[in-house]
């Protein structure tokens, strides 16, 4: 359950969600206090958040010794179209198979799935490089 109340100054909204307190704002350029994320920003900070978290449920389930994932997304819009671009970087799958799954898995992530009929996800996967 999510609960959102509108707090001053004029756009800020403080929201309860499940238990976890969030605060999202409108810039400054549009007449916020810039005091959180504004609203394509929760949804795109919901679409990484599920991303990893899946690509990390699945590396567990096979047991995928070493395996790391980290990604950058971005929202914009194109003639009134959204798009998000999304880059996803992974350590430790283990074979080029492997990461041919993790690119079938990142565009059926639940998210990913509900917000692909208004948005345009752009996704590319890359094997971070190591350390050495």
């Amino acid at each position: 359950m999510i609960h959102a109340t509108q707090a001053e100054p004029p756009f800020r909204t403080e929201i309860d969600a499940a238990g976890h307190p969030l605060v999202a704002d409108e810039g400054p350029h549009l007449g916020g206090a810039d005091a959180g994320p504004g609203p394509f920003e929760l949804v795109v900070s919901g679409l990484a958040a599920c991303t990893l978290i899946t690509l990390r449920m699945y590396a567990q389930r096979k047991a995928w010794v070493g395996f790391s994932v980290s990604a950058e997304l971005r929202h914009r819009t194109e003639d009134g179209r959204h798009f998000i671009d999304r880059q996803v970087r992974v350590t430790g799958a283990p074979d080029a198979a492997g990461l041919d799954r993790l690119r079938d898995i990142v565009e059926r992530t639940p998210v990913t799935l509900a917000l692909k009929p208004g948005f345009e996800i752009v996704t590319t996967l890359a094997v971070a490089a190591t350390a050495t």
